[in-house]
């Protein structure tokens, strides 16, 4: 990579502001995991960003659960746009971490009540989490982050 590459990523970077507004727009993410044999699985899933962590409400009796028990690495994508010069998002990645009861009831559990709370506004508009004994929550704090915003590329 050369410089001048390096100089124009960087450029095109979002801002911490832009990427938590992005991050907090935005509906859908691709997680990707990794199974016992090494092989990769991505899959579409509803999240919510809490400026610092991404909150991910996760099918027990999924692909995605047995392989992040098992190897608890991941990394998500967000990203939208459909031009060259529309393209923006985000790459976050770090290990995942199981919060609250699997599957969850609604149990009390204060480090979820944030999480839910901002999931079921930005997805139901309701002022209470629906709990179907299905879903449990994953906590991304990540160890990466990587952003682009190509509409960015007009400036240079």
């Amino acid at each position: 990579m050369t410089s001048s590459t390096q100089r124009r990523g960087r450029r095109i970077m979002m801002s911490d502001a832009e990427r938590d507004t992005y991050l907090t727009e935005q509906r859908t993410c691709r997680v990707a995991t990794v199974s016992a044999d090494g092989a990769p699985h991505i899959g579409a899933l509803w999240f919510v960003w809490d400026g610092g962590s991404l909150w991910l409400y996760s099918i027990t009796r999924s692909r995605r659960w047995a392989q992040l028990r098992k190897d608890p690495r991941i990394a998500v994508v967000v990203d939208d746009g459909v031009e060259y010069g529309e393209l923006r998002g985000v790459e976050l990645s770090g290990t995942a971490v199981f919060v609250g009861e699997a599957p969850r009831t609604g149990e009390p559990c204060p480090e979820l009540d944030a999480p839910e709370r901002l999931f079921t506004r930005k997805y139901f508009g309701l002022a209470e989490m629906p709990h179907d004994g299905r879903h449990a929550w994953l906590r991304l704090t990540p160890d990466a982050v990587a952003s682009w915003d190509f509409r960015k590329l007009a400036a240079l």
